[in-house]
């Protein structure tokens, strides 16, 4: 892939390894969970270049890839790890602490939670520990 080539967003992201079928990796740029340079794309024919930056959603992760160079096959790791740089930020600690957890623990299968339980949920949600509004 030359300079000024581009490559179907599916095929890329098949040949990289992002997705296990082109099929699905048509799914994930057609279902916006791809942006290439901040831009959401909705087809899976949207061309990409090296320099790009892509933006893409899964289901438990961010990636951040820079395009190095287009695919010709979905090759091994190795030849799928040349295609982009991982910019990704780095996943946060195992032993951080999530909001959730400031939660006092209720007793399993101990019902609907109360107004108040859902309102505190709500506060630490919104991140307004103290409770406080605007």
């Amino acid at each position: 892939m030359t300079g000024t080539d581009r490559q179907r967003i599916d095929k890329w992201l098949f040949f990289a390894r992002v997705v296990k079928s082109r099929s699905l990796a048509a799914k994930l740029a057609s279902g916006g969970n791809v942006r290439v340079n901040k831009d959401k794309i909705d087809q899976p024919s949207h061309g990409v270049k090296p320099g790009d930056v892509l933006t893409i959603t899964l289901d438990r992760r961010i990636l951040i890839y820079k395009v190095l160079s287009g695919g010709t096959r979905r090759g091994p790791a190795e030849e799928a790890r040349a295609l982009y740089e991982d910019i990704s930020p780095p996943p946060p600690p195992k032993d951080a602490v999530s909001r959730l957890d400031m939660l006092p623990r209720r007793d399993a299968c101990s019902g609907r939670p109360t107004k108040r339980e859902r309102r505190d949920v709500d506060r630490l949600m919104k991140g307004r520990p103290d409770g406080s509004e605007d």
